[in-house]
């Protein structure tokens, strides 16, 4: 029997994201002046005030204030309409040293030997159905919102736009777990009250939404996926009738509530643990984009259609305590998924040490990822004070060979 399978987005905008960015863009500036800083920050956005808390270990100063209100203008915050916007707000700073206990686990004289910030599991996760080896639901979420913001920043096509906005997809799958067609497409933003001095109404933003935002979606998707949008989807606008009121003004935003959004749209699994704010000391960023780049190779590589990977950790100590793989039956190997797990083990170096040097994690790489997703997103190179530095490495396809020689295919 078919069945149907949601995920959601949020766009630049939202509350939540916007803490995320901020706290990425803080980490990322603290690693610009020093590339050994340990960071945990964490951001609340509400009606005209910016709260940023964390501990950080770091010889760089950075002025927070002034990188919180160039994040905010940069999204789109910029009239008092708003109730929050960049040049008014307060910024509030309560950030303090990393403690003691945590970090002699993490620094050691040896640092092959680094620990793991904190225990925790971690799971990346890859399937076929898009180019990107990415769920189908999730990355059409983020495609909508995506362009969304595109339109609102570079474009006249719909001048009331606002920067919160959400989507929603709906796919309908066959029994055995192919796409068939896009169900239900659910999209909410906010808006000015009025367009041209009339009331702006959810259907004369429903009518701008079918004449411009779904066919630029759709015309970014593969053949494939363009194939799935018939007349018979379901939309619906601002179901509410109207969203004026958004933002932290609408709604109080804190760093690490979208983490569902940053990974697989509810695929596979989620550890727990969010990614904006944190150095890669710890696991909980690190160790999934390293699960990540295994799951993507592995299917890439044809090992399995689909798989998750998940990586567990003790505080202080180098080597996951636990490896498991799920190839949801998929694999293409004449191996078990424990048999397939030992030789993943063996193939790649999990160490935190490890995984940090694999994909250069101690480079400023990270607000880009705090929207739109953290995986599927393509890889590409910056210079940043006459240097070169590679974001999002944990999505390049470099590992196939390896994968292809350790599973003798």
């Amino acid at each position: 029997m078919s069945y149907l399978f949601t995920s959601e987005s949020v766009s630049e905008g939202h509350p939540d994201k916007l803490c995320d960015q901020i706290s990425d863009a803080l980490l990322d500036a603290f690693l610009k002046e020093d590339p050994e800083s340990k960071v945990a920050c964490e951001t609340l956005a509400t009606t005209g005030l910016v709260v940023c808390a964390g501990e950080v270990k770091t010889e760089a100063y950075v002025s927070i204030d002034d990188v919180v209100r160039d994040v905010i203008k940069e999204v789109g915050y910029d009239k008092s309409d708003y109730q929050f916007d960049y040049k008014s707000c307060g910024v509030l700073s309560v950030i303090h040293s990393q403690s003691p206990d945590i970090n002699q686990g993490v620094e050691r004289n040896d640092i092959k030997s680094q620990g793991a910030g904190d225990q925790g599991i971690m799971f990346g996760y890859a399937c076929n159905e898009m180019d990107n080896f990415m769920p189908l639901p999730i990355e059409l979420a983020h495609r909508f919102v995506q362009e969304l913001a595109y339109i609102r920043k570079e474009t006249d096509l719909m001048p009331y736009l606002r920067p919160d906005s959400k989507s929603q997809v709906t796919v309908k799958y066959s029994n055995d777990h192919k796409p068939e067609r896009i169900d239900t497409i659910v999209l909410s933003t906010q808006h000015d009250p009025k367009v041209n001095g009339k009331k702006l109404t959810s259907k004369m933003i429903a009518d701008d939404i079918q004449k411009y935002l779904i066919p630029r979606v759709i015309e970014s998707c593969p053949e494939k996926v363009r194939a799935l949008f018939d007349s018979n989807y379901k939309l619906y606008v601002n179901p509410t009738g109207s969203f004026v009121i958004g933002g932290p003004h609408g709604d109080t935003g804190l760093t690490g509530r979208k983490i569902i959004v940053d990974t697989y749209g509810g695929r596979g699994a989620h550890g727990g643990g969010a990614f904006s704010g944190k150095d890669p000391s710890k696991v909980d960023r690190s160790a999934a984009y390293a699960a990540r780049h295994i799951a993507k190779n592995m299917v890439a590589a044809g090992i399995c259609d689909q798989v998750l990977v998940q990586l567990s950790y003790a505080i202080g100590r180098a080597k996951p305590v636990g490896i498991f793989i799920d190839t949801y039956g998929s694999a293409k190997v004449n191996k078990n998924d424990g048999e397939i797990a030992k030789i993943i083990e063996k193939t790649f170096d999990l160490t935190p040490y490890g995984i940090i040097e694999r994909y250069k994690l101690k480079n400023p790489i990270y607000q880009p990822t705090a929207s739109y997703g953290h995986f599927g997103r393509d890889p590409y190179t910056k210079t940043i004070k006459g240097k070169k530095v590679e974001f999002f490495t944990w999505e390049k396809l470099d590992s196939i060979d390896l994968l292809k020689n350790a599973f003798n295919k």
